[in-house]
Formats: structure tokens, sequence, C-alpha cells
């Protein structure tokens, strides 16, 4: 008789894939494929028909503003708000949710809601802001799916800039939340929070020096620290990390001193006391906090007892008005190194009179110094901070303007095109960081297009490695790139070696003159070649299956183009096309699997373009590596076939870290390949995807797939097709 070993759980968890052994803590060369599946249908609790554009374009937009602005006023026991105002505390959650992201890979941001789920929600430099999504909570049951977190954390902070006095550039509605983590993010390789800044940067004094994608000094903090770089007070020192922080958030010198500024006009930081008890983070509380992080046992519901940095005090003497208090301080006094109650390193200002200085945020009878941070003092240190800042003190209108735009290209930076946008306050200015595209024309005639191009002369592989090219550069992440627009005849995208630009010049020169022809875009006539060369190769392969279209993609010009910003899209690998810029610590497998992932395909999708492609004859510069056929040009599946036929041995080439498929009868060389190539076969996943789409009875299940994941990629950015 088995025995249960005393104290062992006898349920399995999930066995070897459980979180305390997945299958990457057992095999960790293992290519996880979980980052393509992990926002799907199995971690959503919405309909499978539940629309949210829809639902948030009849959401009662005037009702909902109405309601976030009167709880900002509306204090609660369990909470309470400084001076009687949340302000301060929500401009902070929008803040920091917007701050995560960086513009290197399009991922972190406001657009998801993820701040609500780990390791965001846990975050030190996300200290009690939990709270503030509680505090949010009756809002969000009452308006329901409609109103999604992600909306309601940026409304909030825009209520509170008009509450106490800031006219807003515009919102705009229509984010969707996620249901999960999103694992696919890299924020960096310590497993430590705030470790050694020195971790990111090849030289930490040269801020440029940082890794990339990364955008923030330290594991577990939105931009810089804000007692000095790695904690050492050296405003000028600290100017140089701000400024290449908010640079990788494509934010200029006056945007970044504009949010700095502004961000630090209201509100104030908490760090009044002895704060050894603090409590654990969210995740890691146990099932009494329901959630709740940072327990502070010495809050004694004040506010002014609150803990987030550490750091202590108000930066204005009015921290629930917009106004022109913070320039006053900053630049009317001296200040001092000091230390918060709580240790923290900080600014004061010397020989401040009493009735000069902010009340405290629970008792008005009783006055602090204000402070300021390391940042803070970089704005009046730095010569072109200074010369910013000069300038905004001189025009406050002109501040305030500047500070409304650059927060609302900080919340908004994610969410892509203004056709994403929902709402009665949705500026009706294009804005360039937006990547403008006029509408295209839907009256041309697709047939009379198609005979023009099929008449062209250009090779199916030629059309559809254009296409492809123009279409790659989408980023699910912050909906930015993709086809429409056509920026491929643009800089900076013309020339990047990835394009081959001598090829590609001819080709677009042939299929500009075909849109100047017949009306079209050039950007839909460039996915209407790829289209026809699909259908012909499809043909050659013996089926007969025409490639979906909907025309409507317009032109984008170099004036709608921000070509400094636009360049962080050029493809550094290109699995699809068996492409590297250079060798990468991480193998092409791995850069195929992030590029499929900022697509948004599927594993399965992505198996089958590669299959498709290989064989198709597009791979980059001409390589052969991966072509397993002998019917190059035809949409066979001959990929997958011959990479399981066990007729053949696979062997690496050690000078180049390629291989040769070679038969087993006698050795000789059949094909060659790269790792791109070979996972597909090695990895358990890909390799069941694989086996379908080489069986007998799949060879047009195949074509037909490989059209339905073209179709979707190519329409990636086509937001107007959207409900």
């Amino acid at each position: 008789m088995n025995k249960e070993v005393q104290g062992v759980c006898p349920f399995a968890h999930g066995g070897n894939t459980s979180i305390e052994k997945p299958v990457t803590k057992w095999w960790p060369n293992a290519l996880n494929l979980d980052i393509l599946h992990q926002h799907g249908a199995r971690t959503n609790p919405m309909d499978p028909d539940y629309n949210h554009r829809a639902a948030a374009k009849a959401l009662d937009h005037n009702a909902v503003k109405a309601d976030v602005k009167a709880l900002l006023t509306e204090s609660q026991e369990w909470w309470p708000a400084d001076w009687g105002h949340y302000g301060g505390l929500m401009i902070r959650l929008a803040w920091h949710s917007a701050g995560s992201y960086r513009m290197g890979d399009g991922r972190g941001g406001a657009g998801s809601g993820n701040i609500r789920f780990a390791p965001l929600n846990s975050w030190p430099d996300n200290a009690s802001l939990d709270k503030a999504r509680r505090l949010l909570w009756p809002a969000k049951k009452k308006y329901g799916n409609a109103l999604s977190w992600a909306d309601l954390i940026i409304l909030a902070g825009n209520m509170s800039y008009e509450s106490m006095g800031l006219k807003t550039f515009g919102f705009g509605f229509g984010r969707e939340d996620i249901w999960g983590p999103e694992t696919d993010i890299n924020w960096g390789a310590e497993d430590e929070w705030l470790a050694d800044s020195a971790n990111r940067y090849e030289d930490l004094d040269d801020a440029s020096t940082m890794y990339n994608p990364l955008a923030s000094v330290h594991m577990g903090l939105i931009y810089v620290n804000p007692e000095g770089v790695n904690g050492e007070p050296d405003p000028a020192r600290t100017a140089m990390h701000v400024r290449e922080t908010f640079s990788r958030m494509a934010m200029n010198d006056e945007e970044t001193a504009a949010l700095t500024c502004g961000g630090h006009t209201v509100g104030k930081a908490h760090g009044g006391g002895d704060h050894a008890n603090i409590g654990a983070e969210p995740e890691a509380t146990g099932l009494e906090s329901q959630g709740f992080g940072w327990a502070n046992p010495g809050h004694s519901a004040k506010a002014s007892n609150a803990f987030t940095s550490g750091i202590e005090g108000a930066w204005t003497k009015n921290p629930t008005q917009w106004d022109m208090g913070y320039f006053d301080y900053l630049f009317n006094y001296e200040w001092e190194l000091t230390k918060s109650p709580a240790g923290a390193n900080q600014w004061k200002p010397i020989d401040m009179p009493e009735d000069a200085k902010p009340v405290d945020a629970t008792d008005p009878s009783i006055h602090h110094d204000p402070m300021m941070t390391d940042a803070d003092m970089a704005m009046k240190v730095d010569p072109i901070y200074n010369e910013i800042c000069k300038k905004f003190m001189a025009d406050p209108a002109y501040f305030a303007d500047t500070f409304a735009r650059a927060w609302f290209k900080l919340t908004h930076r994610d969410m892509g095109p203004r056709v994403n946008y929902l709402g009665p306050d949705v500026p009706t200015e294009d804005l360039i960081w937006q990547d403008p595209i006029p509408a295209g024309s839907t009256s041309f005639d697709v047939a009379a297009v198609k005979a023009k191009i099929a008449d062209s002369g250009l090779s199916a592989a030629d059309m559809i490695a254009t296409a492809w090219d123009s279409a790659r550069t989408f980023r699910g992440s912050d909906k930015r790139g993709g086809a429409n627009g056509a920026r491929i005849r643009l800089a900076p995208q013309k020339d990047w070696a990835a394009n081959e630009p001598k090829r590609l010049g001819p080709v677009l020169k042939a299929l500009e003159q075909i849109a100047s022809d017949t009306g079209a875009s050039v950007a839909d006539v460039i996915v209407l070649a790829g289209n026809v060369g699909i259908e012909q190769a499809i043909k050659a392969a013996g089926h007969n299956i025409t490639v979906p279209f909907s025309p409507g993609r317009g032109d984008a010009t170099d004036a709608m183009t921000d070509a400094e910003s636009f360049s962080v899209l050029e493809p550094i690998a290109d699995g699809f096309r068996n492409y590297e810029k250079q060798k990468y610590v991480v193998g092409p497998e791995e850069l195929m699997l992030d590029k499929a992932q900022l697509l948004g395909i599927t594993g399965a999708e992505m198996t089958v373009l590669i299959g498709g492609m290989r064989v198709i004859g597009t791979n980059h510069g001409g390589s052969k590596h991966g072509v397993f056929t002998d019917r190059e040009g035809q949409l066979t599946n001959d990929f997958f076939v011959n990479l399981t036929d066990m007729a053949n041995s696979w062997h690496p080439v050690e000078a180049d870290g390629t291989f040769e498929i070679r038969a087993r009868s006698d050795g000789s060389v059949k094909w060659t390949a790269t790792s791109a190539d070979l996972v597909f076969g090695s990895n358990s996943i890909l390799r069941a995807y694989a086996e379908v789409y080489a069986q007998d009875d799949n060879a047009e299940k195949f074509a037909s797939d490989f059209v339905a994941a073209w179709t979707k990629v190519m329409n990636a950015d086509r937001f107007d097709l959207q409900a």
C-alpha cells in the first residue's frame, strides 16, 4: 500500500509546469513561448463577443468625469487625503502608470492597466499606490466594463489637475485592460529592488550607455533616483540621467522640464517618520491584507504620516493649486542638503520665513519646510534646464500649455494614432508623436491595380518581402509602425539595412507609379503587391486561394514623421526573413519570438508564416538558410515536410553558428539553416505545430492558414477597421 508522505500536499498543482518549478527551471535554455499567449481567452473574464471599444463609446463620459472629480475631495477614514484632496496621490498614480513606458520597444505605459499586476504593483517606487486604486473602486464599480482601469487611472490624474486649476490639453478614452501580468517586459536583469545603478550601464558617468530597452535607473523605479545617482546627491550628475531617461520616452528637454516642474507643482512626498516597521509590498503580504501593501502601524489616520518614498515634504506653499509656487521656491531661495525624518536625502531651503512654508497635510496650524529632490535641484543647476525654467517663469501661460501638452503625451503615448481615442475631450490637433496618417482612397478598382502589379515584372519574392518589411514595424506594445502610411518610402526606414535599400528602391519606384496611375495610395499598393505575390505562389503550388484586402491606407509624408523617434522601430533582427543586423547575446530564435509578440501573432501563426516565407524565397539578401525545398517560389508545406523527415540529419557549422541538413544515406548537404529555422523541429511546442503542417492532409490548410496570418499582420495597424 502506498503511503502519503506526511506534510506533503497530495495534489500535483501542475506537475513540472507549476509555479514552484516551471519548465524553464528544469531546462533553462528552453525557448519559452508563453509570451505569445499570455493575454488569450483563457485569462480574459469577458464574454467572447464583448467589444470594449463599442462599450467605451457608449459610456457617459461626462458623468464619469464628474464622479471622479467629486471623489477627489471626499476623504475616506481608512486613507485620509493630503489637505483634504486626493489630487496629488491620483496624479502620482497616473504618472507612474504611464511612466513605465519606454520608446525602445514600446512596452510599459498606461494603455493596459498593467500597474494592477506584479511586478509594477509592488515596485518600491509605487508604494501606497494600491490605496489610490482602492479609492477609485467606487467609480469603477459603478460604470463597470465600459470604464477600464487603464482609462480610469489616467482620467483620475487629469481630473486632479483640472480640480486644482490647470486647463488640460485633452483626454482620450479607449484603453483596454489586460487580466494578468505582462511577462514579456524586460525590466532589467537585477534580482533585487533598487540594485546598484551600475548594473544598467556600461559607464554610469555616461547616461547614454544604459542598456536598451531599459529607461529607469534602478530596478523598481519609474525614472531616476530622487536622492541622486545611486542615492548619492549630485544635481548636475542627476541632470544627465534625467535627460537620458526622459529621452527614452521621446521627451525633449523642454517637455522633461515641464513634466518635472509641473508634476511637483502639486502634492507632496511622504516620509515623515521612522518607517522601519513599514510592511511588505502587496505581492508579499498575507491573505488578510487583501492586496494592500506597505502597512504603516504609525499612520494614525493622519495624512501627514502616510508613507511612500521616504522623502518628506511639499514642493510648494499651496500643494492643491496649480500655480507658479514651485519656481518661487526653487529659484528664490538657496537650498542645502539634509535628511528626511525617514533618513532619505533631500534638500531644504535656507532662511525661509515660517509663514512662507506650507502647512501640515493634516494640521493647518503647523508649518513645515518644503523640500526639493535631487532631480528638482537639477532643474536649477543644469544650464539647459535652468534656461527653460526661466522661460517658464517669465510666461506662466506658456508653462501651463507646455506642461499640459507634455502630460497628454506622457499619458497617451502608447495608445497609438488618434483614431483610437474616444470621448468628448479628444484634441483635434494632429501631433507628430501620434504618427499621423491621412485617410486613403477606397474608391479605386482593386482588380485593375492587381492586374497592373502582376504585369509589372516584379518577382513574387520581392513584392512579398517589400509588403512584409512595410508591415513588420508594427508594435502592439504602443501601436506604432505598420504598413499604413507607407513610411517604408521615407527616412529613416528606406535606408535601414534590414530593408535592403538597393533591392527596395526599384520595387518602390514601380509600385509608386502604379499608385499614381490608379488613384490608390502607395501603402495600399504595397500591401496589394504582397497579396499578388502570395496568390501567385499559391497558384504555383496547385491551390486557388484569394488573399483578403481592405483598401483605405493613407500615405504619410516626411512632415508627418518624427524620424528620430521612428528610428527605434528599426529591426535589429527578423526571423521571418532570417535576418540579423549583427550577432547578439540572445539567439535569432529568441529575437524572432520577441518580434512575433510585438506583431500580436500566436505561436501557430508565427510557425506558418516562417514556413511559408522560407519556401517562397523571401530571405534577406537572398540567403538560402531554411529554404527546405526544391520548389522555391511555391507556397508549399515543404519546409515542415523536410524539417521533420527522418531521412535527414542536422549538424552545426561551428564557424558561423549555422547548421547543415544532410542526407543520412550519403552525408551530402541538402540545405543550410539558422537556429531560427531548426527551433521549429527542436522545441516541443513548435514541433507540434510543424508536424500539423507537415501532414499529407494539411497542404491546403497550410496555405489557408498562411493567408490568414499574413492578412492579420498586414491589417495589424488598421485601427479604422475596428468597431
